[in-house]
């Protein structure tokens, strides 16, 4: 699945109009950027998941939006599922390919498995908690094979409101746990997979996408040393 980074990238002085024309056309959950004023902006990963989910995923305080329009209306948050896999020491890390739709992004590593949650995933107007563990279910199984069933836990968050593409969208970082073995991958944009250790994704941290860089800082007191 397409992840923030990947569509919506603006040109350092302005926005890339080529990237805004190739977006895909669907709707996609979003909260307003009131609603997270109101519960507190931050800058970066931030580990307080009781804080901000609850309110997020409150049928209450989300809806669709056609993507095309979210991607350039501030006003609101794309809410952007991304799972981190790990076997409890090493972590699952795999660089984008050639066939990446974002070309800016191929050969980019990333520690996250994610996309954007559209109306697809729930057919009911009202999305609430359950129906995003769904979605976020289906963003793994679309990216790679897991033999065995593994419930992925919302750790952490991302909000990055220094560019105009993380303004318009909000990350739930989850965690999970599961063997080496019992992963495949699955999506051809996928490549070079493979369970790496803290050390060595930290000597490979500068050739990440950015919201892997950021996760990669809390790794240690995520899964531990």
């Amino acid at each position: 699945m397409i992840l923030p980074e990947e569509t919506g990238q603006r040109e350092a002085k302005g926005f890339n109009l080529h990237a805004l024309m190739t977006v895909k056309n669907e709707n996609v959950l979003v909260f307003p950027r009131a609603l997270f004023e109101k519960l507190g902006v931050f800058q970066g990963f931030n580990p307080d998941v009781n804080r901000y989910l609850p309110s997020l995923l409150d049928p209450a305080n989300n809806r669709f939006m056609a993507r095309p329009a979210a991607e350039t209306d501030p006003g609101f948050k794309q809410i952007i599922p991304y799972v981190i896999i790990t076997d409890g020491t090493n972590v699952l890390h795999y660089v984008r390919g050639r066939k990446a739709g974002e070309q800016r992004l191929a050969a980019k590593g990333s520690i996250g498995i994610g996309g954007h949650v559209n109306d697809e995933d729930h057919t009911l107007f009202a999305f609430g908690a359950e129906a995003f563990r769904d979605a976020v279910r289906r963003e793994i199984h679309e990216e790679v094979d897991l033999d065995g069933n593994f419930e992925p836990q919302p750790v952490g968050l991302i909000n990055d409101d220094s560019t105009e593409v993380g303004r318009v969208h909000f990350g739930v970082v989850h965690l999970l746990k599961c063997p080496a073995e019992k992963v495949r991958k699955k999506e051809q944009v996928i490549t070079q997979l493979e369970f790496l250790s803290l050390p060595k994704l930290r000597e490979l941290r500068e050739s990440m996408e950015t919201w892997s860089q950021l996760c990669l800082e809390h790794l240690p007191g995520l899964i531990g040393p």
